[in-house]
């Protein structure tokens, strides 16, 4: 009787430690995705970028309410993504937080593809100096107080790019050279020395545009600030 009774005690023991240990896998894989209910840090972050981008415009309380779903998915539209409202990982990756916020490396990794890909529509077939260029616009607007400060703030401002209104962005493939100007750029090198806009004079239409001073002409493309 006794040994029956310390083997159903060994058997609760292992099936608690199971049902525990299938919770912390659990807690683990939901980390990454962020839907109605969830809240914390990285819900600010996300209500952040969607204020800086223009998609959200109330409180940053870190929850996430029905507001935050509708500004998700109004982020997801624009973005070619599917709609659903919920940040899974890739939709993390092109708010510019990557799929674990916590990690600077998987950040910056994101950022600098974020980078990357608004090169590759932007200044695809330029030289490579005025792809690194194009980067440092972005980078020196995340710097600037007129702008968001994140790097996916900065791209997915409405209205800033135009490979981000025709759909460019989405659908351009990134190739090495873009990935190596990406982190030129990041590393530093501004061959703009500090602008922050750039125009392609044989189709710019814009009067105010035109009107800012300008610094240099590569490729193209004409920096200005």
């Amino acid at each position: 009787m006794r040994r029956k009774i310390h083997k159903a005690g060994a058997a609760l023991l292992l099936l608690a430690f199971i049902t525990a240990a299938a919770g912390l896998m659990k807690t683990d894989a939901d980390a990454a995705i962020y839907r109605f209910g969830s809240t914390g840090t990285t819900v600010k972050k996300i209500q952040q970028v969607l204020k800086n981008t223009g998609h959200y415009s109330y409180y940053i309380d870190g929850i996430y309410g029905s507001r935050t779903v509708k500004a998700v998915k109004s982020f997801q539209r624009s973005c070619g993504l599917s709609v659903d409202g919920i940040c899974g990982p890739i939709t993390l990756k092109y708010l510019g937080l990557g799929s674990s916020t916590t990690a600077s490396s998987s950040q910056s990794s994101s950022d600098k593809m974020l980078l990357a890909r608004i090169i590759a529509a932007e200044a695809r077939g330029e030289p490579y100096k005025g792809q690194v260029a194009v980067g440092a616009v972005v980078l020196n607007r995340v710097k600037h107080s007129s702008f968001p400060n994140t790097i996916a703030g900065v791209i997915y401002q409405k209205g800033a790019f135009t490979a981000i209104d025709d759909g460019q962005f989405n659908s351009t493939s990134v190739p090495e050279s873009c990935i190596r100007a990406a982190a030129d750029a990041m590393n530093g090198w501004d061959p703009t020395g500090g602008c922050i806009y750039y125009f392609n004079p044989a189709t710019a239409t814009s009067s105010w545009i035109w009107s800012r001073p300008q610094i240099i002409t590569i490729g193209k493309h004409i920096f200005c600030v």
